[in-house]
């Protein structure tokens, strides 16, 4: 992971205070300092930092199907549904992890094309395309991070 200076530091916790999200984090890093980090590792960072994101909440909808009453039990791996976003990437956790790995699953892209994607024992993150040569877009990769954090904060990681 690359040194930050206090300024850049600073700027993260203030983006953290406007209500930016990891992969908002992520790519300011890039784009205003050239730093590249791995979705992980700026979650890592925030917090070492002792910051607290802030979590969005949707509206909810009186008729809500997915609303969960206050008194339910919390979702387990077995019967947690895919998190799946408008742009159709579709993210699942496995209910067994794969060896070797400390958690796993697979994501549907917007495409269609099907990838499996795993932390290993390290934290370390992969992503392992089933059709050889197959590169997501830029926008279906952030996505991917996205719901990725949401269900494995839903899974209890």
């Amino acid at each position: 992971m690359a040194k930050l200076t206090d300024v850049q530091l600073q700027k993260i916790s203030q983006w953290v205070q406007e209500g930016a999200s990891l992969s908002v984090i992520q790519g300011k890093l890039a784009s205003e300092y050239g730093i590249s980090m791995t979705f992980l590792d700026v979650r890592l960072l925030v917090d070492d930092l002792n910051l607290t994101l802030q979590e969005k909440e949707e509206p909810k909808k009186e008729n809500d199907v997915n609303t969960i009453a206050e008194d339910a039990p919390p979702p387990s791996l077995d019967n947690m549904a895919p998190t799946q976003s408008a742009s159709g990437v579709k993210v699942e956790v496995d209910a067994i992890n794969r060896p070797g790995t400390m958690v796993s699953g697979n994501v549907t892209f917007s495409d269609g094309q099907l990838a499996d994607w795993y932390l290993d024992r390290e934290g370390r993150p992969g992503l392992a395309p089933r059709t050889p040569g197959y590169r997501p877009t830029q926008s279906d990769i952030m996505d991917f991070q996205v719901k990725l954090d949401a269900a494995l904060r839903q899974a209890g990681y």
